[in-house]
């Protein structure tokens, strides 16, 4: 396995792992936001979900691909937190058959005030290394996850 020895930057650890740890602090302070809030009932597992809803309605297979879940995890997760009043169904307008998944007002306002706690922590980890280098990093990071994905339908071929 490649360690930040192996470099040419010995202070930064492997991408991966820059990612993995980051994005376990990310959902801790989400965790305790929400709890902080009165959503003690929100799971780790459960911010997959909030985290790729929406407010305007979404299938169940669209949501867990967006997720990066399995439509069984998905759709547990999903009826959990309906369960605990977060989401709601409804008819998909265009297909009777269907449902989408929406907040509920209870899920809408949790949403509303993860957000505010994501715009905080982009503030504070953007005084951490600068707000101009902050924003270049994440901009970087966005361009890398567009051109894998581009890469990634190129290598599939036409749809």
């Amino acid at each position: 396995m490649p360690s930040s020895s192996d470099s040419d930057h010995p202070r930064r650890l492997p991408v991966g792992q820059l990612l993995v740890r980051l994005l376990a602090e990310f959902r801790r302070e989400l965790l305790d936001e929400a709890e902080s809030h009165g959503y003690g009932d929100i799971r780790l597992a459960h911010l997959q979900i909030t985290g790729n809803v929406g407010t305007k309605g979404i299938r169940l297979t669209a949501l867990a691909e967006r997720a990066q879940l399995s439509l069984a995890a998905t759709s547990e997760l999903v009826n959990e937190l309906q369960a605990l009043g977060y989401l709601e169904r409804r008819p998909d307008p265009s297909d009777a058959r269907a449902k989408l998944i929406f907040p509920s007002p209870r899920g809408l306002t949790m949403l509303r005030e993860a957000s505010a706690k994501v715009q905080a922590l982009e503030q504070l980890w953007g005084s951490y290394a600068g707000k101009q280098r902050f924003e270049a990093a994440l901009q970087t990071l966005q361009d890398v996850l567009d051109a894998t994905r581009e890469s990634g339908r190129q290598d599939r071929g036409p749809a």
